[in-house]
């Protein structure tokens, strides 16, 4: 196997996992076991984990030795600081995807936001967050700036994991994610100040939302 080839196997098994995590089906609190995540997914141990290492870094999973590798608790606490920290990044990113986004990326965004525009408000509430997730991380790779990319799906990450916990009590979550409709338009058609001014109604939504439940 080449250096690339062993390179994408550990990103695959990465996304895979981080996915997984991200939306509960690896619940808090549980172990990651290497050999059943590598039957799992297809792969071997060595992506299985070069990608748990990365994981760890994005606080979505703890090692502790002798004792293994598991899920991160969800911690309420936490939107405090991460709402703090998105209410700058995510209207800097809608901002900079309005400027510098490429047209290859903004024709993709716009079919986005019809397929937004058209979910069932009445579906599985899951598939209404994974869309939700799919609007930020391809804003965020419009942007053209891998470092705010970066840190913006991590953010996201750790904000989704929030959602899902609290999702059977979210009455709000359709139109919540339908919002992301007019957001991409704004970003397709270059407007900058509009496009922030969305994505950070967006992140004061997502808290008033949540607060609400506590």
């Amino acid at each position: 196997m080449g250096v690339a080839e062993a390179v994408s196997l550990a990103d695959r098994a990465y996304a895979a996992i981080r996915d997984r995590l991200v939306m509960l089906e690896i619940r808090p609190g549980d172990p990651l076991n290497d050999d059943r995540l590598a039957a799992e997914l297809g792969a071997g141990r060595t992506p299985v984990r070069e990608a748990l290492k990365r994981l760890e870094g994005d606080r979505l999973v703890v090692a502790y030795p002798r004792r293994g590798t598991f899920a991160t608790a969800v911690d309420i606490t936490d939107l405090a600081h991460l709402s703090e920290v998105r209410l700058t990044l995510e209207p800097l990113a809608a901002r900079s995807a309005a400027r510098a986004a490429g047209t290859t990326d903004r024709a993709a965004l716009a079919v986005l936001g019809e397929e937004i525009a058209t979910l069932d408000p009445a579906g599985d509430p899951k598939e209404l967050l994974r869309a939700d997730v799919e609007v930020h991380r391809a804003l965020y790779r419009a942007t053209g700036n891998p470092h705010l990319e970066d840190v913006c799906v991590r953010l996201d990450n750790l904000a989704t994991r929030i959602w899902v916990l609290f999702l059977d009590r979210l009455p709000a979550l359709p139109g919540h994610v339908h919002e992301h409709a007019d957001l991409l338009r704004a970003v397709v058609a270059g407007e900058e100040d509009k496009a922030a001014e969305l994505a950070l109604a967006h992140v004061q939504g997502f808290e008033r939302a949540i607060r609400a439940l506590l």
